[in-house]
């Protein structure tokens, strides 16, 4: 089967979002643009380590004064609203590169696949490819909302750091005692 190749340059909506109960949510990345909207699922893991790579190219930029200080500046562009319907699957992420090209940020979000190759763009062959461009104020608008949409799970045992169930878990370091 071909590639499919979903192109968001410039994005109007970059954002994260998680459906169903603590311990149970799937998380969801819904890029839109002019182009189309998409959705992709990932893993709760995926969405923290995009949110530190995030945060780490926006140090490196100001350490680098590869910004400007105006753009470095401004707001965080905050999408609270909620994904818009309907939330069809385009493919799971496997592999997310980020690049900062012509000022902007470039994510290329690859389908996972048996090879997990690296991301080959404007290819006819190999997993389906989400490429978007996102200005600096919306990377930190994502970071801003990732965090919460993370933190809003379920809350982490104090002893063995393990997440705990409504109903309490079987802690390991309390030789099985539940918590």
């Amino acid at each position: 089967m071909p590639r499919i190749i979903y192109r968001h340059q410039p994005a109007t909506r970059f954002i994260v979002s998680a459906i169903g109960d603590p311990g149970e949510r799937q998380f969801f990345i819904q890029v839109k643009s002019a182009d189309g909207i998409n959705s992709v699922t990932l893993e709760k893991s995926q969405v923290i380590a995009l949110t530190q790579r995030f945060e780490d190219l926006i140090r490196e930029l100001r350490r680098g004064k590869l910004v400007s200080p105006a753009d470095l500046s401004a707001v965080a562009d905050v999408d609270d609203l909620p994904m818009e319907l309907p939330i069809d699957e385009d493919f799971q992420v496997g592999i997310i590169s980020i690049t900062w090209e012509n000022d902007l940020v470039v994510v290329n979000i690859q389908a996972i696949s048996q090879d997990d190759d690296l991301i080959l763009d404007d290819l006819d062959s190999g997993p389906d490819l989400l490429v978007a461009t996102l200005k600096i104020n919306q990377v930190k608008g994502f970071c801003e909302r990732a965090k919460t949409i993370v933190s809003a799970g379920r809350p982490a045992c104090p002893f063995c750091g393990l997440p705990i169930d409504p109903l309490g878990h079987l802690c390991p370091r309390a030789n099985g005692y539940r918590r």
